[in-house]
This record gives C-alpha cells, sequence and structure tokens, in this order.
C-alpha cells in the first residue's frame, strides 16, 4: 500500500527561476503544468509556487534561504519543501521523506490550509467535519486514495449499515472531536488506505479501531495506539489508568455481515472472524490482551441475533459491541475484563 501524503525536504539553494526550469518545466511537459503563485501566502521568510496538472494533480513547493527549524536530524541552510500526489521531478527523487508533525510548523501550516481548501473544493460537503478534513487529510489527498478515501465516507457510510453519510460522518467527527488520536495521525490516518482499489471490510475495520480509542478514553483510559509486542507483532492500543498506571493491551476487530438472511449468519460471521483473529495475532501473543468484537457493520437483526446467541468467541477477555451513528455503545462482556467501561458503553442484558 502506498503511503499518506508526505513532505520531501531538498537541502540546497532554490530561486524561482530553478523552481521554474527544474520542476515546473518538467512537470508541464510530461502532464500540462499550471505554474501559479499558491493560493495562500506562504510562511514569513519562504517563497512558495503552487503546480496544478492538467490529469488534476497538484504539487507545492517553498523554499527559505535558510532553514529556521529543520526536521530531526537535518541541517539548517537553504532548503525547499515539496508536497504533492503528482509525479515527482527527478531533482527531487532522492530526497528525504518527513510527516507534517516533523517539518517546521510554519510550513506544515501552509500546505494543509493549501489542501484542504482544495478538498472541500473537490468535495464541499466535508467542510461541515472539520476533524474528520483534518485528520485523514494526508489521504484523501493522496496520490492513490484520494477517490478510495473520499466515497467510503461519501458514497459508502464510513461502512455503517441503514445510515446517510451525514450521519456516519458525523459519528466519525465525534469520535475525532476530542483529540484522543491527533499526536498518531499520520499512522491512524494511513490505516485508512491510500490505495486505488475499494476495500470497505479493511476501511470498516480502521473505523472500528476509532470507535475503541473512543471508547477507552471515554471510559477514563489514557489510548496509545500500535503496540509492539516480544513475538514481533503489534497490538492495536495500550490502555493506561491514569491513577494507577495499570495498562491493559487491547485489539480489535470487525466481523462483516454474509450476505444471506438466516439468524445463525451473524453469530458465524462473529466465530468465524474470531477464529481468524485469535489463531493468528492474538495466538502469537500468547493471551493477555482483551479483545473488541465491534459488529458496528451488522443490521439492527443481526445484531439481535448476536445479542441473542452471545456466541462464544474463543478468547477470553472479549467486548463484543455494537456502535451506532447516534454514539450509542451497547456490547456485553465474555470473561473477566481488566477495564471498566461502564461509563462509556450500555451493557445488554
Amino acid at each position: 500500500m502506498a503511503q499518506p501524503l508526505r513532505f520531501r525536504r531538498a537541502p540546497g539553494r532554490w530561486d524561482a527561476n530553478r523552481v521554474r526550469s527544474r520542476l515546473g518545466r518538467p512537470l508541464d511537459e510530461n502532464l500540462g503544468a499550471t505554474v501559479a503563485t499558491p493560493w495562500f501566502s506562504p510562511p514569513t521568510g519562504y517563497e512558495a509556487r503552487r503546480f496544478d496538472m492538467d490529469d488534476g494533480s497538484f504539487g507545492l513547493f517553498c523554499w527559505t534561504d535558510d532553514d529556521p527549524d529543520p526536521p530531526s536530524g537535518a541541517s539548517g541552510g537553504p532548503t525547499g519543501y515539496w508536497l504533492g500526489n503528482t509525479e515527482t521531478p527527478s531533482d527531487l527523487w532522492r530526497t528525504d521523506k518527513y510527516g507534517f508533525e516533523a517539518v517546521p510548523y510554519p510550513v506544515s501550516r501552509w500546505a494543509q490550509r493549501e489542501l484542504l481548501a482544495g478538498l472541500h473544493d473537490d468535495e464541499p460537503w466535508l467542510a461541515a467535519y472539520p476533524h474528520v478534513s483534518w485528520f485523514f487529510l494526508t489521504v484523501f489527498c493522496s496520490k492513490d486514495g484520494a477517490e478510495t478515501t473520499r466515497a467510503f465516507f461519501r458514497d459508502h457510510a464510513a461502512g455503517f449499515p441503514d445510515a446517510t453519510p451525514a450521519a456516519a460522518t458525523g459519528y466519525v467527527e465525534s469520535l475525532l472531536r476530542p483529540g484522543t488520536l491527533d499526536d498518531y495521525r499520520e499512522t491512524m490516518a494511513g490505516k485508512l488506505g491510500t490505495s486505488t482499489s475499494m476495500d470497505i471490510v479493511r476501511m470498516s475495520a480502521t473505523i472500528a479501531e476509532f470507535t475503541a480509542a473512543k471508547l477507552l478514553a471515554d471510559a477514563g483510559y489514557a489510548v496509545t495506539p500500535e503496540i509492539e509486542v516480544t513475538t514481533g507483532h503489534s497490538l492495536d492500543f495500550r490502555a493506561t489508568d491514569p491513577d494507577t498506571g495499570t495498562a491493559s493491551l487491547v485489539e480489535v476487530t470487525r466481523p462483516q455481515p454474509v450476505a444471506t438472511r438466516s439468524a445463525t449468519d451473524p453469530v458465524a460471521a462473529v466465530r468465524d472472524t474470531v477464529a481468524t483473529k485469535i489463531d493468528g495475532q492474538l495466538a502469537a501473543h500468547g493471551g493477555g490482551a482483551t479483545l473488541v468484537v465491534d459488529c458496528s457493520s451488522f443490521s439492527d437483526d443481526g445484531w439481535a441475533a448476536v445479542r441473542k446467541a452471545r456466541p462464544d468467541v474463543r478468547h477470553r477477555p472479549a467486548v463484543v459491541l455494537r456502535a451506532r451513528p447516534n454514539g450509542r455503545i451497547t456490547g456485553y462482556q465474555k470473561g473477566a475484563v481488566p477495564l471498566e467501561l461502564s461509563p462509556a458503553i450500555d451493557w445488554v442484558d
């Protein structure tokens, strides 16, 4: 899978003539490029250009005679920063890549203003969801994932059945608003995907991780994603009690409904999905993690069947839950769950 949008840092002295000849000209020859001043003023001490290609892709480049706050491990001096979802000009091929949090803040802020304006120009409805727009900006504007990630919210209601795109996107907006995962934006946004192929199952599984993070945070735990364990695997979260320092590992999975109407099918889907998870990642880990089984992809009838059967998920401890776009989460437990989640979930009888 491709990576979310990142900056390329090009040390060396740049001026308008070099930018035109070494960046603008090859882009124009290959793709047809309009070179212009950016929509927003660049940071103080920088000059900048915007490149808009005939195929709809874009590039941004800003440069300075003395980088005032170079990324960790890099030296200052004359430097340029490139960002784009188009082909990379050859003069930038061997440059180092950096995430939005690693480059100087004024550069990052300027580029994000440009990207947000372009995103909301293409998808005006997303302007009503500023946290979704910002958090997933690096995939919404990525080279390969722009169409699929936007369509996931716009056309597939973020993986929620019987929900409007507005309700589903509003739900994700509510998950992101508290900022629980802001420090991990690049990692978590990248999970949504930068692939040209639409994978609703994988994307829905990513939303399940955001639901789990919000559940843990609302229950009072400090949440850290992507915890490496001794087996070489990573589990989705560590939830730490801020009062005691006690930490618990959490892994999340999201079963998908099957394409028939038998009342037992959702139960089988839960069992099969969990079996795959515990026979692989959790088996290698050797136990000790709480498994969160997110049934948010199930219809009302499907979830009712799971609630009634309470299938054995072959893992203890486990929490089986379903979130709805109105924010309500219902669920039940299997085994002795080491997390007190009652403030954030409605336990079903």
